[in-house]
């Protein structure tokens, strides 16, 4: 048989051709994007590591001397240091803990399962982070244009270049943590490592400020070369080869490694 052809179900039959099916790949990734993005947004907690905090570090070093800067112009050395800091509690802390959540929840296994797929849920978590990193750059340089920070148009360019590659090599790190961890874990371990780079991993203050051994191996950490790279970057306008390198390493590294061991649920 062939299918009905008379009686009340014959105009069913066959099914028509214009039926709703699978949205396109890219308006399922780009919903997916938003929904990341308001889910960041609306979060008090993600929202304040991601965006609060850098803003009252900004005005704070820049209107104080509590810390000792060894430079006068304040603004030129700390505007650099709190977009690093930024892409940092966008692209790995507030993305590891949500992912860590997502996995126990067993979010990520469902979405995985569904037209999306997996490549196009880590597509859309990638366009997520890239358009909260667009609100908080652009929150930060008004903020820093209005205490004064002029950097170096030049140097722009470069800029986003390590703002890319920082981006990847984050993120990497998040999903890493994220995959290989149970989601109480993943959020202490996110909130510490932000606590120690933020302390000692020359994302605010050039290394050189650092005692010189820890100095020297917060170069060749993730917020280390990114915060050098884009102080470097703005105030120079000139792309620096070794934070490329060491960015280019880590991403490289922890995409490895993310790929081979992470887990989905």
């Amino acid at each position: 048989m062939t299918g009905p052809t008379t009686g009340p179900t014959a105009a069913a039959w066959p099914p028509a051709s214009g039926h709703a099916g699978a949205a396109p790949w890219y308006r399922r990734v780009t919903a997916q994007a938003g929904l990341e993005m308001r889910t960041v947004l609306r979060n008090g907690e993600q929202l304040v590591i991601t965006l609060v905090l850098p803003v009252l570090l900004l005005v704070v070093l820049t209107r104080t001397t509590a810390v000792d800067l060894g430079t006068g112009d304040r603004i030129a050395l700390v505007a650099p240091g709190v977009l690093a800091l930024a892409v940092m509690s966008a692209a790995f802390t507030s993305q590891a803990i949500a992912t860590g959540f997502d996995r126990r929840n067993g979010v990520l296994r469902l979405l995985a399962t569904t037209p999306l797929g997996r490549t196009g849920l880590l597509a859309g978590k990638a366009l997520g982070i890239a358009a909260v990193q667009a609100v908080q750059m652009a929150v930060l340089v008004v903020v820093a244009v209005v205490l004064g920070w002029r950097p170096v148009a030049s140097g722009v360019p470069a800029a986003v270049v390590l703002v890319v590659l920082g981006t990847t090599a984050f993120t990497a790190l998040a999903l890493l943590v994220a995959g290989t961890m149970r989601a109480e874990a993943v959020l202490a371990v996110a909130n510490l490592v932000w606590v120690l780079l933020l302390a000692g991993g020359a994302v605010l203050l050039p290394a050189d400020l650092l005692p010189a051994p820890l100095g020297a191996v917060a170069q060749l950490l993730p917020s280390g070369a990114l915060g050098g790279g884009l102080r470097a970057a703005l105030t120079g306008g000139e792309l620096p080869a070794g934070p490329v390198v060491v960015l280019t390493a880590w991403t490289v590294g922890a995409g490895a490694l993310t790929a081979r061991l992470f887990r989905w649920s």
